[in-house]
């Protein structure tokens, strides 16, 4: 997509986003339908699970979305080929290119963009998007970026030849890296990619050199950038954060917003679809895109479905995170995610003696906002105990105030979910570093004890 092309795109989906709450509501259910239609159409999947269901052309306008049947990652990769609604995609000519050819942001058969997720085989699943769908999701991700600006404080900003430094897991066919990557050369900016496994010295000599403006990456990624700066080991002029990728903490936000002196803007996607939603701040709470797709949570399970891809679509997928959705509020008519907002593996399970299971979600502690609390993980060593490790950015003289404040909540989120058995210990550590591995922040890290020793599972 041209430089014109992707404006003139961008200030049409700024327009959407002051739409009424019906309007937004009836653009939703068209486009809804539209791709219900097509999939029956040219999916022979999705006709054959629609049929199954009762469900043909000549309902397929009136039967309500939640009646339609649903699907998660393991059953797309056991159907892929049968659903897509190309003849001229497989997932073994996927497979084969994926593993084969250099990992870029080539398209494949140069019209399909291809990212890879971990399916639960252990093999990578694959989420295509044909050429209309990629700029589709592009400008979804620009107007996210830049979600409190207007069109000519983006036009002034754009003049001005942005300087964005990408700092994630960039060396493989990951959503994120490809997006970022071709979102910021469709609007003309300037670009540095870090790898997070990359040495800090790599980061430092670079960020030197580059000197960037803009930061977009994982949260846990641009924490470390700001202990760089804290340190004088760099410094940088920065105007704007993107975070993507992870769960942004309310104590994190504030603490990227204090050290760089900027504004932080939290964007939401997955593999599935990367355009998802935005957070502005944590009052307003993240908004979903109601616009590019149709957000359900029904008996505590999410599904997705996605409005512009139409060579692979994904009905109802059924995605790990959870949340509670609340309607429209304010000028915005985009429904608000609230609550806890995560995925599964980021989840603490306990179990009694009686073999009673139930869970705590770490981000329920971000209800405190102490001033002072920089990030913190979770590390559980038996069914009945874990700990707390905390980084904080005060001083020693405040560090017992915010460990008696942490465990007083804790010990409240605890009675409330009537855990009452499960022991826990807070630990302050100077650090908490992203996994070697994936280059994200694990939020939970399962250990198990041995007589001597603590080792990872």
């Amino acid at each position: 997509m041209n430089f014109l092309k992707l404006l003139f795109e961008l200030y049409k989906a700024k327009r959407k986003t002051e739409m009424s709450v019906e309007r937004m509501g009836k653009l939703q259910q068209k486009r809804l339908r539209k791709i219900l239609h097509y999939a029956y159409c040219h999916s022979r999947y999705y006709r054959e699970k629609f049929n199954e269901s009762g469900i043909g052309p000549q309902n397929i306008d009136t039967v309500p979305l939640d009646r339609f049947p649903s699907l998660d990652k393991k059953e797309l990769m056991e159907n892929f080929d049968s659903l897509v609604t190309v003849s001229d995609l497989t997932q073994k000519e996927l497979r084969r290119f994926d593993e084969y050819e250099k990992k870029d942001r080539r398209p494949f058969r140069s019209k399909y963009h291809i990212v890879h997720s971990s399916g639960s085989t252990g093999k990578p699943g694959y989420f295509v998007y044909d050429k209309r769908a990629w700029n589709t999701m592009l400008v979804g991700i620009i107007r996210a970026a830049l979600w409190d600006m207007s069109i000519m404080q983006i036009l002034k900003l754009l003049a001005e030849k942005p300087r964005i430094a990408y700092i994630a897991a960039t060396d493989g066919r990951y959503g994120g890296a490809m997006a970022v990557g071709d979102g910021i050369e469709g609007v003309g900016a300037g670009q540095l990619c870090l790898d997070v496994k990359s040495p800090l010295s790599e980061w430092i000599s670079s960020l030197r050199k580059f000197n960037p403006n803009m930061i977009i990456g994982y949260p846990s990624a641009v924490k470390i950038l700001g202990g760089l700066v804290e340190r004088g080991e760099i410094r940088l002029g920065i105007k704007r954060i993107v975070t993507c990728g992870e769960p942004l903490g309310a104590g994190l936000r504030r603490y990227l917003e204090r050290t760089f002196d900027t504004k932080v803007v939290n964007f939401y996607g997955a593999s599935e679809s990367l355009a998802i939603g935005v957070e502005n701040d944590t009052e307003e709470g993240m908004l979903l895109f109601d616009d590019m797709n149709v957000i359900e949570v029904r008996d505590g399970n999410m599904y997705l479905t996605s409005l512009y891809n139409f060579t692979q679509p994904l009905i109802r997928y059924r995605l790990t995170d959870k949340m509670t959705l609340e309607k429209p509020g304010g000028e915005c008519p985009f429904t608000r995610a609230v609550g806890l907002l995560g995925r599964n593996e980021d989840i603490l399970w306990f179990e009694d003696s009686a073999g009673k299971r139930d869970f705590l979600h770490p981000l329920a502690v971000e209800g405190i906002c102490i001033e002072g609390l920089v990030d913190y993980q979770f590390v559980q060593y038996e069914n009945d105990y874990f700990e707390m490790h905390a980084q904080i950015s005060a001083s020693d003289a405040l560090k017992y105030e915010i460990k008696d404040e942490l465990i007083k909540r804790l010990k409240f989120v605890l009675d409330e979910k009537k855990l009452n058995f499960v022991r826990f210990e807070v630990r302050f550590t100077d650090a908490i570093f992203p996994d070697p591995l994936t280059g994200k922040k694990r939020l939970i890290v399962s250990m198990k004890r041995s007589e001597n020793t603590r080792e990872a599972v």
